[in-house]
């Protein structure tokens, strides 16, 4: 019996089409079929490998419109940001293919001795869905570059973004060598048990977990990103209306929806009322609203289970104590008006764990030694964020994140992408980066 897959589009609910779901006793076919493909796709050396991935993506460049829509209608996210979003794949694609390769150049150690990257096999991909093509691709590119195979599972939220795109690469890619597994975490979860050598995860920290015990047995290589609950640090020498703006354009991006969104700030008291005001009057001017409406800068939440989840820590959040500056707990179906909190305290959940909304959080703080404290009193370790002048770099050393900026946002730059404490096992992106998707050998002779 086929059992389909259906996408909805989470501004009004209706269907916007179906994928076939992949049968659980069927994924260890798909991984037996990667593992035989393995070898000729490795012979073809590292060269040969980067121009048909080149080329596969160049197939993509004439569709970047269709593929934009298609990402604004299953996901919600505005046309902007999808074909943003798109555009960045489609041609920052082949970009990290070559910067793979290059990564992956054998290089010598000494005299006589020769440093090897050499593939692992299979690699299977399980990608999120607020960033559908993006996630996967950081992922997907330096796999295949290295000479590995690719099961690749995108989320059930967003299954027709990405099999459209498989769809594409399959174009010039050899058969086997990306193949595309749809359905729920039950499919996850068979294909980290299946005969893969290497699990590459992006998402929330519980199947991270999930996914480490069972790829326990296999001791399969692991490179993961699971989420955080991202801290900003305002002093009292901060450009306070650059700070605000910040705030709020990071807790709302993507309607919050992102794992590096500002979720907990903490603001020097003798600057907390000016910066509370500012942070309010810059987030009244947002606007939501489906993809495709004018204006529109935060879109619907992805479904009904996480809306309620925001709407939840919200009103922890008022039962607990805050102001609610803006927004607040009486909520459209499907969105999330922008919400503006301050008095955020050590009880309230929305401190302790993701939101993953458009909710500006704050709390004010009387030393920075009790802000750094509260900012790093977390499992989470992902990013953080400190808006100031004189003392900005000491406080940002003291910052327990993967990733940490000073008056701007985190990352950038030939730089990994990578999480502290449990936001991350492993990482990705840069040279360094890319070598986690591949076996290292030392060759002496």
């Amino acid at each position: 019996m086929t059992i389909t897959l259906i996408s909805y589009d989470p501004s009004n609910g209706e269907r916007l089409g179906q994928v076939q779901t992949t049968a659980i006793e069927q994924i260890p076919e798909l991984v037996k079929k990667a593992t035989k493909v393995a070898g000729t796709w490795i012979n073809l050396g590292l060269g040969e490998r980067l121009s048909i991935i080149q080329q596969a993506y160049a197939k993509a460049e004439p569709r970047v419109n269709e593929l934009a829509e298609l990402l604004s209608r299953e996901m919600g996210k505005d046309i902007q940001r999808s074909t943003g979003e798109v555009n960045g794949i489609v041609f920052g694609g082949p970009y990290i293919a070559k910067e793979a390769s290059e990564a992956f150049q054998a290089r010598r150690a000494g005299s006589g001795t020769t440093v090897e990257y050499r593939p692992l096999g299979v690699a299977a991909v399980i990608s999120p869905w607020n960033y559908p093509l993006a996630m996967a691709n950081n992922l997907i590119v330096p796999a295949l570059v290295a000479g590995n195979t690719v099961v690749f599972k995108p989320s059930e939220e967003t299954p027709l973004i990405a099999d459209a795109f498989v769809k594409i690469l399959h174009k010039v890619l050899p058969e086997g060598v990306l193949q595309i597994v749809h359905g729920d975490g039950e499919q996850g979860k068979a294909l980290v048990q299946s005969d893969v050598n290497l699990i590459a995860f992006t998402g929330s920290q519980e199947a991270g977990k999930d996914i480490m015990a069972r790829a326990a047995g296999g001791l399969k290589r692991l490179v993961m990103e699971l989420g955080g609950n991202d801290p900003m640090i305002v002093l009292e020498d901060a450009d306070i209306p650059a700070a605000a703006r910040f705030a709020v354009a990071s807790s709302f991006e993507n309607a919050g929806q992102m794992c590096t969104a500002t979720e907990r700030i903490y603001v020097d008291g003798k600057v907390a009322d000016r910066f509370e005001k500012l942070v309010t009057e810059v987030a009244s001017r947002y606007k939501t609203g489906p993809w495709n409406m004018p204006g529109v800068n935060i879109g619907p939440i992805i479904n009904i289970d996480q809306h309620t989840m925001i709407v939840d820590h919200i009103k922890d959040a008022e039962a607990k104590g805050a102001r609610i500056l803006l927004g607040g707990s009486r909520q459209p179906e499907r969105y999330i008006e922008p919400t503006v909190i301050a008095g955020l305290t050590p009880e309230m959940v929305m401190e302790n764990k993701e939101t993953f909304g458009p909710v500006v959080a704050m709390s004010s703080y009387s030393t920075v030694e009790d802000a750094i404290e509260r900012a790093n009193n977390s499992v989470y370790g992902l990013g953080a964020i400190v808006f100031g002048q004189r003392d900005a770099q000491r406080v940002a050393d003291q910052m327990e994140a993967g990733m940490v900026g000073i008056n701007q946002g985190v990352g950038g730059g030939n730089a990994p992408w990578v999480g502290a404490k449990q936001s991350g096992f492993g990482f990705h992106g840069s040279p360094d980066g890319h070598r986690q998707f591949t076996q290292v050998r030392v060759m002496s002779s």
